[in-house]
């Protein structure tokens, strides 16, 4: 089996007369928690879209395990492993948390089986409960999810994308809007699903992700600017007259 689980080759986009992202080709290692970083502006969302299926590259291609799923529907990712969760929630807001879990677990076990017997609904409780701990929200199953605070949500997101036992975790700038102390279990979280499987996450902030990544990618100007360990990005001059120099204040949120 071949290290790489996720690869994109010389993918760009192009929206109207603007390229937005330009033959960008990189790697994602199996097992590995890579973050994709760079200024505002610097395309990583465009790169995560094309990623994650939300929509095809304008060239280039996509491919998860040696399978090309370049414009695969966005319904077939969690069916082949990989789940992903946006910067904007996709939960239902008048259910329980415990019920947006127990949904999707049933979306994947019992697609077109309209009758579920008994047992197997305590089942899915029960694997619910379980994914809900693993994210910390064990004691607020019943709260309903307009009442969970902005990280909470966040995180019950997260297990809503862990129903589907994915090998490959898609993550959206998974702090965005939280607060410090949110931010901190939030990637600490992060850091304990990354022991299991493969993450790949976009973030603003370049200081969160250094302590906890394999690997990073860094973006500038829709373009691939560099790639390698915490350590190589630091001390790569390109990257800190871009990023650290004119970004300073983002890197330091």
């Amino acid at each position: 089996m071949s290290d790489v689980i996720l690869a994109a080759d010389g993918v760009s986009k192009q929206f109207g007369k603007f390229l937005a992202l330009k033959k960008v080709s990189v790697s994602f290692q199996r097992g590995r928690l890579t973050a994709i970083i760079g200024p505002n502006g610097a395309g990583k969302s465009t790169f995560f879209n094309l990623l994650s299926g939300a929509f095809p590259p304008t060239f280039g291609t996509v491919t998860y395990e040696g399978r090309d799923i370049t414009g695969l529907p966005q319904h077939e990712f969690a069916r082949i492993g990989i789940a992903k969760s946006f910067q904007i929630t996709s939960l239902f807001p008048a259910l329980s948390a415990r019920e947006n879990v127990r949904i999707a677990l049933q979306a994947m076990h019992s697609r077109y089986d309209l009758w579920t017997a008994r047992h197997k609904i305590r089942e899915l409780y029960d694997r619910a409960d379980e994914l809900m701990a693993l994210v910390g929200l064990e004691r607020h199953g019943e709260r309903m999810v307009g009442n969970l605070a902005h990280g909470e949500q966040r995180a019950l997101e997260i297990a809503v994308a862990l129903s589907c036992q994915p090998k490959l975790l898609l993550l959206d700038e998974p702090t965005a809007g939280m607060s410090p102390e949110e931010t901190r279990q939030m990637m600490d979280l992060i850091a304990r699903l990354a022991e299991d499987r493969t993450v790949v996450l976009v973030e603003h902030k370049m200081k969160l992700v250094m302590g906890i990544c394999d690997h990073l990618v860094v973006l500038h100007h829709g373009e691939l600017l560099a790639e390698g360990t915490p350590a190589e990005i630091q001390t790569n001059e390109e990257v800190k007259r871009v990023y650290l120099g004119q970004g300073r204040k983002h890197a330091q949120h």
